[in-house]
């Protein structure tokens, strides 16, 4: 299927690595130019042959440096994915909401929520004129209790960005659409030393028990993980004109673990 974006322009946030660096694939597959950004660029990133930019965007000037550098590599930008986001490093998994000071709950809402906005008010001009779309990457965690809860309420927020962007600036020629994943194989999930490792422990199995029993314990209708590649194709089909009435939505790739309609 042609997705009609050969020649364009996207700048993904958050595309070092795991679904990011799918969205950045995905898209240069189809004929884009992609300013990938994170804040170290990898050799995987690297590799793509676009424009890569290091920026830590839970700085408060990290959306201008960003759009500014994408507008002097891109010339302009017809299409905006806001895939940064992530746990606060230090944050121990069995904690609960009284653990979590002031300090934590800004780092979630500046790494998960505000970069986007901070991104999205810059770009905003150049996907006015160009009648472009933006796709934010939320999480599961936005419609159902959530743990830690920091990241589910940050992403929530990020949910609602979306739904607002759509009303206001519809009018105007612009798409906001939001994709919202479910568990993803993405580094996360591999790592036995990492997150995954990290519950395994907590529920006191080793870690290819703890995998085996994931998708069964999750509620995960497909009986698996979705791969990173899966939700990169929605993204693109997003931003693309084939999806040219959708705009306000919100989609799910998460196996059917959420229930509710």
């Amino acid at each position: 299927m042609d997705l009609q974006l050969t020649g364009k322009t996207a700048v993904v946030t958050g595309a070092s690595r795991g679904i990011g660096l799918a969205i950045a694939e995905y898209l240069t597959s189809e004929g884009m130019r992609v300013l990938g950004t994170a804040r170290t660029v990898t050799p995987q990133l690297a590799a793509l042959g676009g424009p890569a930019f290091s920026v830590d965007l839970s700085r408060p000037d990290g959306g201008k440096r960003l759009v500014s550098h994408a507008l002097e590599e891109l010339g302009g930008i017809d299409v905006l994915i806001n895939n940064v986001g992530g746990g606060v490093e230090g944050v121990d998994l069995a904690e609960g909401f009284l653990s979590l000071d002031d300090a934590t709950w800004q780092r979630s809402l500046d790494i998960n929520l505000l970069s986007a906005v901070r991104v999205t008010r810059a770009a905003l001009p150049s996907i006015i004129e160009r009648r472009g779309a933006i796709v934010n990457i939320s999480s599961i965690g936005a419609r159902a209790s959530y743990h830690p809860v920091d990241y589910g309420v940050a992403k929530a927020g990020l949910t609602n960005l979306s739904k607002a962007l759509s009303e206001e600036f519809g009018p105007r020629g612009v798409r906001v659409n939001t994709v919202t994943p479910g568990p993803t194989l993405t580094q996360n999930w591999k790592d036995p030393e990492g997150y995954a490792g990290d519950l395994a422990k907590a529920a006191g199995l080793g870690y290819d028990e703890f995998m085996a029993r994931l998708p069964a314990t999750m509620g995960i209708s497909t009986g698996r993980l979705a791969e990173p590649a899966e939700v990169a194709a929605l993204v693109a089909f997003l931003a693309s004109p084939l999806a040219g009435s959708i705009t306000g939505a919100d989609y799910r790739v998460d196996g059917g673990v959420l229930k509710a309609v």
